[in-house]
């Protein structure tokens, strides 16, 4: 359960380092290795998600970063939802469905017809979250990601 102190909030240029944190440990500890396209994502946020039309969340405990969740705009119109993660001592909060909700409400906003996701089947909760939220399973698509073998897309 959320607590009155957590909420979510817009990257700033002084989140950046928690954006690389946050992602590098969450990848790592799944054992995945970092990707040249996590690469890029990691160390320019500004430049390669917010200059391009994207935004980034962070979710905030007591004014410390403990997840996040980017989205990145697509050029279908729609928003690709990336480097989602919520730290483990702050899971089962109702952070990451707050993230999600965060992700939505920017989309509908801006007009978006759909978000769009690629994921690990090894990140069982996370896709299990996905499906609640409303996303459905894709076939495959291409994509830049060894570790992606799942691909979702939820129509606005």
């Amino acid at each position: 359960m959320t607590k009155p102190e957590d909420r979510i909030v817009a990257y700033t240029p002084a989140y950046s380092e928690a954006w690389r944190r946050l992602n590098t440990d969450w990848l790592v500890a799944g054992g995945f290795a970092l990707e040249a396209k996590d690469h890029l994502t990691l160390d320019d946020p500004e430049g390669q998600i917010l200059a391009r039309g994207g935004h980034i969340f962070f979710a905030e405990r007591e004014g410390a970063p403990v997840g996040c969740c980017g989205l990145i705009a697509m050029a279908d119109g729609g928003y690709e939802v990336t480097k989602m993660t919520v730290r483990p001592e702050a899971r089962g909060s109702g952070l990451a469905l707050r993230l999600l909700e965060a992700c939505e409400a920017t989309a509908r906003t801006a007009g978006a017809h759909r978000l769009y996701l690629e994921t690990s089947s090894t990140l069982v909760p996370a896709i299990a979250l996905y499906h609640r939220f409303g996303f459905v399973n894709l076939p495959p698509q291409p994509t830049p990601y060894e570790r992606a073998d799942v691909w979702m897309e939820k129509r606005l």
